[in-house]
């Protein structure tokens, strides 16, 4: 199947999306960022090329003025909060956490407080005071006390579910994480985007797409590069910032 095929089917959908005089919102989420690197430079340099908005989930313990001065160049980058360490405190036999159930809730929060506090001071005007849960897990206990420590939403993977702080998931990730943990077939991508768009016809929201630079492989690189060419300049298609998702109370 040659590439134009490939993509043929998310062109279709957007054209119906045209046709119907809609513009589907889409946003990237970056994840485990901390600081300058080779391969964070070139999802910045590629998502600059195409004016793609780019979040990234950074992890506060470890991040400090070289991303800050990095990104200060990066008029197209936003940043979230990456939990606080990206640290599993779930036993052996147990799927990965960092904000479960394991250790007492008032400090767990207290972290997220911290990390809150630490990349705000870092990175200004580009921060954006959303939670991306390391592994993308967090305990429901804890999702109502965000927004008292200045949350104001939450962000994992999957359909939004979450009533008790506001939800912008992504719901198509690049990654084969149980197989070859490298980049996704295109047109298993291509499809659950496709997918997403149509639940988005029926019930709103965004596409979120899930990316984390410091692992991807050629694959990956180049499917980005081909949905950004063919998305970016389609006019039924919008590739939004995250500050401007949570400005805004319809999306």
């Amino acid at each position: 199947m040659n590439d134009d095929a490939v993509w043929q089917p998310l062109l279709d959908e957007l054209d119906r999306w045209q046709q119907r005089g809609q513009i589907a919102t889409a946003w990237l989420r970056d994840d485990d960022a901390i600081e300058p690197t080779a391969p964070l430079e070139r999802l910045l340099t590629l998502t600059g090329r195409y004016a793609v908005p780019t979040t990234l989930a950074v992890i506060p313990a470890f991040t400090g003025g070289a991303l800050a001065h990095r990104l200060a160049t990066a008029a197209h980058v936003e940043v979230a909060v990456h939990g606080w360490s990206h640290e599993n405190f779930a036993p052996g036999g147990e799927k990965k956490q960092e904000l479960g159930a394991h250790r007492p809730a008032d400090v767990v929060l207290a972290s997220l407080e911290k990390g809150l506090t630490h990349l705000s001071r870092l990175h200004g005007d580009r921060f954006v005071p959303v939670l991306v849960p390391p592994w993308n897990r967090i305990d429901p206990e804890l999702i109502p006390k965000l927004g008292g420590i200045g949350y104001r939403a939450l962000s994992v993977f999957g359909p939004e579910t979450n009533s008790a702080l506001r939800s912008l998931n992504t719901h198509v990730d690049v990654m084969d994480w149980r197989g070859t943990r490298g980049g996704r077939d295109a047109g298993v991508l291509v499809g659950e985007m496709v997918a997403r768009l149509r639940a988005m016809e029926a019930g709103g929201g965004t596409l979120g797409l899930l990316t984390h630079h410091l692992v991807h492989d050629a694959a990956v690189w180049t499917f980005l590069e081909a949905l950004f060419e063919r998305t970016t300049g389609h006019p039924a298609c919008t590739w939004a910032r995250l500050s401007a998702i949570v400005g805004n109370s319809g999306s």
